[in-house]
């Protein structure tokens, strides 16, 4: 009966959209045949995303590109706004070398 049990949560989590159909169909195999072997496990962040300064959209530091990334927006957009900071103020200029300073980048773990 757990077999039973366990492939009718499988079914309601995969209903749900919990897990898509490649996942349904991988844990449905592992269920009805023990003796294939799983994937490694992977590591899962469980949490709100972190800020990391960009290593594939960056001009200088990669700051805007990790900051839209974590804002899920357009990087031009907040190179924009440090550029228009620059010239009302120049606040903002403190504030990117500061990020560049203290923010790790995404290939550091």
């Amino acid at each position: 009966m757990a077999m039973i049990d366990d492939l009718e949560r499988l079914s309601a989590l995969h209903d749900k959209g919990a897990i898509n159909a490649g996942e349904y169909e991988k844990a449905k195999a592992r269920l009805l045949d023990p003796q294939v072997p799983s994937e490694p496990a992977r590591a899962v962040r469980v949490g709100p995303p972190l800020l990391r300064r960009g290593v594939t959209d960056r001009w200088m530091g990669g700051v805007c590109g990790g900051i839209a990334r974590l804002t899920q927006s357009e990087t031009w957009i907040w190179r924009l706004l440090f550029t228009g900071g620059l010239v009302f103020g120049g606040i903002t200029a403190a504030v990117y070398v500061l990020l560049w300073v203290f923010v790790p980048s995404e290939d550091v773990v």
